[in-house]
């Protein structure tokens, strides 16, 4: 092959001038018609061209997206903070209203009951163990909080008693807790008991209503409140549902098991009683 080219490569050049030659004067005597030649040219380099035209418009897109990027990633934050503005609005919005109706059930408990005097706190801690269920609050006796004032919510539904008090915490013993005792009373029959937190109950979020006289007919979903005996305690607190009632072990008296009201989990608020009118 090198020695046909080195022996041959004058005839070939003079051969590829006159094509170029022919070429161009057929060109211009068929009136700017393509030519044959031109034609397989054309046909040949085809493909090749409008692959470097996609080439070029994919090149040309990647320069725009990345001369764009900035603006792009900047409406992306704003977005962004837009939309956690707005999620903002709705939970403060949801958190008013929740306020609003907290305010109008406390109202409408203050109206019924002028004789309370509330200190609200916040739920801080709560403990839930075998052996206790309390609450920690953010007053104590700065504000004061004493040891047996009674935790209400905002709809006048019992939490407990306040055990332990501190310069700015307390500590409740919630109704279902072991210590808890207090006069109870079925609002439908009018029949008296004691109200008492038990160890296996609490478990279960229930608590007892002891020493009920032979006489009384509980049924299922009868209302209980405070009854206020002793005068330690206000009356009409509602604490919540029979739930089932039992004879005791010895046969001589019978127990309702109650179902609080109160959600003891769910609370974020609680309003304290420091003082309230004896009923008499």
């Amino acid at each position: 092959m090198k020695d046909f080219l080195r022996h041959n490569g004058a005839w070939l050049l003079v051969i590829a001038l006159l094509l170029s030659i022919l070429i161009g004067l057929t060109s211009a005597f068929m009136g700017g018609n393509a030519d044959p030649l031109s034609n397989l040219v054309n046909t040949v380099t085809s493909p090749i061209r409008g692959g470097i035209a996609a080439v070029a418009n994919w090149a040309d897109g990647v320069s725009s997206y990345v001369f764009h990027y900035g603006e792009i990633q900047d409406q992306i934050q704003q977005l962004e903070k837009e939309n956690a503005d707005l999620r903002k609005q709705i939970r403060d919005g949801e958190a008013a209203s929740q306020e609003n109706k907290q305010l109008r059930e406390l109202l409408n408990l203050q109206a019924k009951r002028e004789d309370f005097v509330f200190e609200s706190a916040k739920v801080t801690a709560r403990s839930t163990s075998n052996w206790q269920s309390t609450l920690t609050l953010s007053k104590g006796s700065t504000a004061g909080v004493e040891k047996g004032d009674c935790v209400i919510t905002e709809t006048g539904l019992l939490v407990g008693v306040v055990d332990e008090v501190g310069i700015n915490y307390s500590i409740v013993n919630t109704l279902i807790d072991p210590d808890t005792e207090m006069g109870g009373i079925i609002t439908r029959t009018n029949s008296a008991g004691v109200l008492e937190g038990d160890l296996s109950l609490m478990q279960q979020g229930q608590l007892r209503l002891s020493y009920l006289p032979d006489e009384a007919q509980l049924v299922a979903g009868d209302e209980v409140l405070t009854s206020g005996n002793g005068d330690v305690y206000p009356a009409g607190l509602v604490v919540g549902q029979v739930d089932s009632v039992f004879t005791d072990a010895s046969g001589l008296t019978r127990y309702a098991i109650i179902t609080p009201e109160v959600q003891l989990d769910q609370l974020v608020e609680v309003f304290i009683i420091k003082e309230f009118d004896i009923v008499e």
